[in-house]
């Protein structure tokens, strides 16, 4: 099975979590199940089985039918996979109806935009999100460095979680002994020891930094060893390195020091690059017109190959409703952010037959047409002007 485009994958994460935090369950019958890339499935199926077997078992009636239901929606669910999607799925079960007569055995499912690290099922009163939660956070990964003029740490930092990738040593102290030598030639031989030691933390960086795709590096350490390195720069310049930071220690615990005191950084190249692009449309919406906004124009703009890139706020409420009149049967559609007070031309009320939100469907329509998309955050102040003052829908031209 072929995976969706990742700002895709990111979208319908945020879409199905809001769904799936407002759902609780009656008694323990609500299932997470987490499998993770390349785990065979028969065996999974075998220990959802298994379970089968156990909740026949569950003393109350009503929870125990709504386990074995949701548990038999799993099992047919899975027999549409040869093989679990490349990043791994994740399927959440269970009854979703607050009304105890009326059970609403519902499935979600979901491809990550990222590989998934945990393989497990649970039963709960409430579905197991954090895995995916993390991964909202995991959109750029971050090269670390705690260092002095002794010893170097470098780890990568992906949303929460941080993996030490190398450790390095200076012998600069160690191995030059004074002996009868000069106090020049000693001093000589101290920085060429140095030097040597940068060059080998900056050979390390390449290695490790520059396959990962890292959105930039982090320096940190006690004292100037730090800024003598970046003074000296003996890494490749492809590096962005994003700051420097003072830290207690170089080892592990150092690194874990610069992750809690780089999370304003970080959090501040999320909003530079959302900046760039609102102030980049804004300036076009002054300049030279080579945009438009408003749902009506943009949709017209992709469906006319006009448009070279969406822009649309991840909270856009616009609903695309199909609707029928009671009166008179005629069929219309609207676009609202609520159905309620829409009135047919000849006063009847109307039925909603089908309800889409916009953003869910102008995402599609210029995916089909090979438009590139920006998902906006209304969390900066560029994101939250972009939905108020153009409505949270806008596009770059490619022509007028």
């Amino acid at each position: 099975m072929a995976m969706p485009d990742k700002s895709k994958l990111v979208h319908e994460l945020k879409k199905t979590l809001k769904i799936l935090r407002e759902i609780r369950g009656s008694g323990t019958e609500l299932i997470s199940l987490y499998i993770s890339p390349g785990y065979p499935l028969g065996e999974i199926s075998g220990k959802l089985r298994d379970e089968y077997g156990q909740a026949s078992n569950i003393k109350s009636k009503t929870t125990r039918k709504n386990v074995l239901e949701a548990l038999d929606k799993i099992l047919n669910y899975l027999k549409m996979f040869k093989a679990p999607p490349e990043n791994g799925i994740a399927i959440f079960c269970g009854n979703i109806s607050k009304d105890l007569g009326r059970p609403d055995v519902r499935l979600f499912s979901l491809m990550p935009p990222e590989p998934l690290t945990v393989q497990f099922y649970r039963c709960d009163s409430s579905f197991v999100l954090d895995p995916l939660e993390d991964m909202l956070m995991a959109k750029e990964s971050y090269g670390l460095i705690v260092m002095d003029g002794r010893e170097a740490t470098l780890a990568i930092l992906r949303g929460k979680s941080v993996k030490i990738i190398r450790t390095l040593n200076s012998t600069a102290h160690a191995k030059i002994n004074k002996g009868g030598q000069s106090a020049r030639r000693y001093q000589r031989l101290i920085e060429e020891s140095i030097e040597k030691y940068y060059k080998r933390i900056g050979e390390a960086m390449d290695l490790s930094f520059l396959p990962a795709g890292l959105t930039g590096v982090i320096v940190g350490g006690p004292g100037p060893a730090k800024e003598d390195f970046l003074k000296m720069k003996p890494f490749n310049y492809q590096i962005k390195v994003l700051g420097m930071l003072d830290t207690g220690y170089t080892n592990e615990y150092g690194v874990q020091e610069l992750m809690n005191k780089s999370s304003d950084l970080i959090a501040e190249q999320e909003a530079v690059k959302e900046r760039v692009v609102v102030s980049e449309f804004l300036r076009r919406v002054v300049k030279d017109g080579f945009v438009t906004y408003g749902e009506r124009e943009v949709r017209e703009a992709i469906e006319s190959n006009k448009a070279d890139t969406l822009l649309i706020s991840e909270d856009l409420a616009l609903k695309k409703f199909t609707l029928s009149c009671v009166k008179c049967g005629a069929t219309e559609t609207k676009i609202a952010e609520k159905a309620e007070g829409l009135k047919c031309s000849c006063g009847g009320d109307f039925k909603i037959t089908e309800e889409v939100l916009v953003l869910d469907e102008l995402t599609s329509l210029a995916e089909s047409k090979n438009i590139k998309i920006v998902l906006v955050s209304s969390e900066t102040s560029e994101g939250s002007q972009f939905l108020v003052g153009f409505k949270g829908v806008g596009a770059f031209l490619r022509y007028r």
